[in-house]
Formats: C-alpha cells, structure tokens, sequence
C-alpha cells in the first residue's frame, strides 16, 4: 500500500481554512459570508470546500448544536453490559434514539469494569436522564447484564488540528 501524495494548499485554500477552522459564522448564508471575508466569489468558496472534502483536508462540514445553551445540561454517558455478539444490534438501537448524541463499543476490562458499550444520553435533568437509559434497559432487554451512567462534571472542548497563520 503506498501513501497519498500530499495535497497542496494554495494561499487561498489556507485563507478558507484559517478563517473556518473555529466554524461557520451563524447566520441563514455562512458561506456567502465567508466569501464576503475572503473577498472570493461564493461559488469559488464551495468548490475549494468540495475539493479539500475528497482530498480528506476537510473531513466533514456539519452544524454542531451547542446542547448547554439548548438547556441540555443534564448529560451522561451511560455504559452497558452486553456480550460481544449483542454489542454491534445494541449500538444500531441506541443510535437511532433522539437523546443519544454517539454511541460506540469499547472492550470489557473485567472484573472491574464489564462495560462493553457506551451511548451519550442528554437532558434537562438527571431524572430525565434516568428515565431514558430506563427505557434503553427495556429496549435491550436480556442482551443487557448491568448498566450505569457516569454524569459529566464539566465541559471538556475538543478541537481537531489547527493551522497557524
């Protein structure tokens, strides 16, 4: 398997990057006002983002709610005890419920840690939270052995790579 040859940016490509990289300015026409900021046509603008989305420099481009300003401030990861071959249909139920923002498996650490797959569950409250990984235990109903929630106790800001000017 040989590597990708690198990409090269232009300097209008590192501009568009620089200027996005903390996210879209909010309003109904974001990239109309990126391109105002660059001094590009639009169309420039999405056709550079197209290109640096297939070459994998952008991965992806998508809205990120903010669910503490929502009023979402209740959050917790809940971690389930299931057998492997359960594991895999576990995570397609839980994924497709409208409170769990990611799901994903991770391997058992017995005896003290027989966890196996972990969904983010967000609410206003920690009873709401209760309620709904509640109704997850019912939804998986003998797939699961045990289950918890581990309440997040601050905020942690995740930032993937950043350029520099």
């Amino acid at each position: 398997m040989t590597a990708a040859a690198p990409v090269v940016l232009d300097e209008s490509d590192r501009r568009l990057i620089l200027a996005t990289q903390g996210g879209l300015p909010a309003g109904a026409m974001p990239f109309d006002a990126v391109a105002d900021q660059l001094g590009l046509p639009v169309d420039e603008v999405l056709e550079r983002f197209r290109r640096l989305l297939e070459a994998g420099i952008v991965r992806r481009i998508a809205a990120v709610p903010n669910h503490y300003r929502l009023g979402y401030t209740a959050n917790g990861m809940s971690v389930w005890e299931v057998p492997e071959d359960a594991v895999d249909d576990a995570g397609r139920r839980f994924a497709g419920l409208p409170w769990v923002s990611h799901c994903y498996r991770r391997p058992a650490r017995p005896p003290a840690w027989p966890f196996t797959l972990f969904a983010m569950v967000h609410a206003k409250t920690r009873d709401e939270v209760e309620a709904r990984v509640a109704d997850m235990a019912v939804l998986l109903g003998d797939q699961c052995r045990s289950h918890t929630v581990l309440y997040s106790t601050r905020i942690l800001k995740k930032t993937g790579f950043r350029l520099t000017a």
